[in-house]
């Protein structure tokens, strides 16, 4: 049995898993929001699919990762390392990254012109999924 591609396998795991749970928290929030404000829904639903950029990040890193396994170039341990611990950072990343889209959609629904101000935390939180991203292809 082959199991050089568990780490491929757990960094697109954990990354989608992230996404789902980011963006459900969020998605769940901008749906509350849209039932009391009669505008401005479309920067909800924007706020609320931000973190899903994180599955974005184990798609690309499942590729680099398989490519460098069957080129010899990475050993199945070694991706199976950075792909646990690399995709809890993504997942994580992604999870929080959810909570604080959920604050924003709230403080936009009071204050409409903070909208802008609020996508700064969601970037901050997003820098730890990229600081994860880079370091893994720098591993590899």
């Amino acid at each position: 049995m082959d199991f050089d591609m568990i780490g491929p396998a757990i960094v697109m795991g954990f990354g989608c898993i992230g996404s789902a749970i980011g963006c459900g928290i969020a998605g769940m929030a901008s749906h509350g929001v849209m039932s009391r404000v009669d505008e401005g829904h479309g920067k909800f639903i924007a706020l609320s699919a931000i973190p899903s950029s994180q599955s974005i990040y184990g798609f690309i890193l499942m590729i680099v990762m398989r490519g460098a396994i069957r080129a010899e170039s990475l050993s199945g341990i070694a991706g199976i390392g950075i792909g646990f611990f690399v995709g809890l950072a993504i997942m994580f990343s992604a999870i929080y990254q959810g909570r604080c889209a959920v604050t924003a959609i709230q403080a936009s629904a009071k204050q409409p012109a903070i909208y802008g101000k609020t996508i700064a935390a969601l970037g901050i939180v997003e820098s730890f999924a990229l600081f994860a991203f880079v370091f893994a292809l720098l591993l590899m």
